[in-house]
């Protein structure tokens, strides 16, 4: 691995673009892009400004050399994040089956209420794993949160649109077409978003 290819892998693992690592470090999205073909190397205080925003050292990025204790904290923050990120779309997914259970049972908004704040502490999750490393989540475990968290709101509206009742989940065979067919279309737009996000 070359100083090029470190350059994008730093700023891949922090989640930014080209043009956002440019804004960072005050070259333009260009200069970024040259460093990372190997068109151009970064100028020496150019190396120092990358190595404080990515948090390495200069030798890691000049060559590949790092700091033992550093790279045994990576990853254990980088562990500890996966498992908060699982942890996430766990919850998240534990939520929304209680939401249909509750709303099954009783079918009263209060019945959703505890079912809602189990998918807020997989959003917490997300968030405390995102803060404690640089570790991107896979793209998967993106793609199922939103997807998840998508479920309900998108329920309640087709149900609101189509003048049903309103319910955590379609109720009937017409709400069901509508729903499914809203809901796979906005997967898919999302899927190829994070996607198009996550190779840049």
């Amino acid at each position: 691995m070359n100083i090029s290819d470190r350059i994008q892998s730093l700023r891949k693992a922090k989640g930014i673009s080209q043009e956002e690592l440019a804004d960072k470090i005050g070259v333009s999205r260009q200069a970024v892009s040259k460093w990372e073909s190997e068109q151009s190397t970064p100028d020496l205080d150019k190396i120092i400004t990358l190595s404080e925003y990515f948090d390495v050292t200069t030798d890691y990025i000049l060559k590949g050399i790092e700091n033992p204790k550093e790279i045994a904290e990576r990853n254990k923050n980088s562990s500890t994040s996966h498992i908060l990120f699982i942890g996430s779309t766990a919850f998240i997914a534990i939520g929304l089956l209680c939401a249909f259970g509750g709303w099954y049972a009783e079918q009263s908004a209060e019945s959703i209420w505890g079912s809602m704040i189990i998918q807020v502490i997989g959003v917490a999750g997300y968030a405390i794993g995102k803060l404690l490393s640089r570790a991107k989540a896979p793209l998967i475990i993106n793609w199922l949160n939103i997807c998840l968290a998508l479920f309900m709101p998108l329920s309640l509206l087709v149900a609101l649109i189509m003048g049903r009742v309103a319910s955590p989940y379609p109720a009937d065979i017409i709400s069901i077409a509508v729903f499914a067919v809203t809901y796979v279309l906005i997967g898919a737009v999302v899927f190829a978003v994070l996607k198009k996000k996550s190779t840049q």
